[in-house]
C-alpha cells in the first residue's frame, strides 16, 4: 500500500488492452502515477494483461467476462475460474439489458451468478461491475450471492435510480464516476446523492473521449473536477477524498 502515498489519481475502470499499443498505455499510466484498474473483457485476454502488470507499481489488472460478450464467450467461464486465484480484481463483469444484448440476458445471469459465487468462495475480491439497464437485477444478484464480508463491488458508470443507489450503498458498494457522468443533470444529481466515502473515479477509456482522442488514465482529473463541481468541493479536496476511499477499499 506504500504506493498510495505517491498516487496522482485513481482510474478504477479502464481498458488498457484496447489501446493501439497496450504496453505503452500501461507505461503511460505508470508514469502518470495513476492507480489504474485495467479491466479485461474475456478470460483469454487475462494472461497478457497479467504479464504486463505483474511488476507495475500503480497499474492492476482485473479478470473479466464482459456481459456484452457472454453470448459468444460463455464457454470461457471455466478458464475464468482457473485464473481467479491469480488476482484480487475481477471485471468487467455484470449484466447488460440494453436492446443489443437483451436476448443473452439469461446466459448473462448464469455467468454473473457463477462469478459472484466463486468470488464469495475465494473471499477478498474487488469487482468492477457493469449494470446497463439492469441495476435492480445486478443488486439482487449481489445481495443473493456475494455477502459484503466476502467481497466488494464497485459499480462502474452507474446509471440506476437514486433508490437503486441507496440499495447499493446498503450492500457496501462503491461507485466509479467518469467525466461523462458529471456532464448531465441526471448524473450530477446522482453524484450528489451518493455518500462521499463511496466515490471513486474512472475514465472507461478508450470508450470515452477528451478533445477528440480516447481518454487515458491521466484524464481522470476531468472526472475529479466534475465531481467537485457537482458536490461543491474544490478539485484538490475531491481528489483527496477519492484517494481516501481507495485506501478504505483496498484495506
Amino acid at each position: 500500500m506504500s504506493e498510495l502515498s505517491s498516487i496522482g489519481g485513481v482510474d478504477f475502470h479502464c481498458h488498457l488492452d484496447l489501446y493501439p499499443d497496450h504496453q505503452a498505455a500501461v507505461a503511460r499510466a505508470e508514469a502518470a502515477r495513476i492507480y489504474t484498474l485495467t479491466v479485461t473483457t474475456t478470460p483469454k485476454a487475462w494472461s497478457r494483461n497479467h504479464e504486463l502488470t505483474r511488476n507495475t507499481r500503480y497499474v492492476r489488472a482485473a479478470l473479466g467476462l464482459h456481459p456484452q460478450l457472454v453470448a459468444e464467450r460463455a464457454g470461457e467461464l471455466p478458464l475464468w475460474e482457473r485464473h481467479l486465484p491469480e488476482t484480487r480484481y475481477v471485471g468487467e463483469v455484470g449484466l447488460d439489458a440494453g436492446p443489443r444484448f437483451y436476448k443473452s440476458l439469461d446466459v448473462q445471469r448464469q455467468v454473473f451468478q457463477r462469478v459472484l459465487e466463486r468470488c464469495a468462495e475465494a473471499g477478498g475480491k474487488i469487482l468492477t461491475v457493469h449494470s446497463v439497464r439492469s441495476a435492480p437485477a445486478v443488486l439482487e444478484m449481489i445481495e443473493g450471492h456475494l455477502p459484503p464480508e466476502r467481497g466488494t463491488v464497485v459499480l462502474h458508470w452507474f446509471t440506476g435510480s437514486k433508490s437503486d443507489a441507496r440499495r447499493a450503498v446498503a450492500l457496501g458498494c462503491y461507485f466509479s464516476i467518469n467525466a461523462e457522468m458529471t456532464r448531465t443533470d441526471r448524473g450530477r444529481d446522482l453524484i450528489r446523492s451518493l455518500p462521499r466515502d463511496r466515490i471513486l473515479t474512472e475514465t472507461d477509456g478508450p470508450f470515452t473521449q477528451v478533445e477528440g482522442r480516447p481518454s487515458e488514465p491521466s484524464d481522470v482529473l476531468d472526472a475529479i473536477a466534475g465531481i467537485g463541481a457537482s458536490i461543491g468541493l474544490p478539485a484538490d479536496v475531491a481528489a483527496k477524498a477519492v484517494l481516501s476511499n481507495l485506501r478504505s477499499l483496498l484495506a
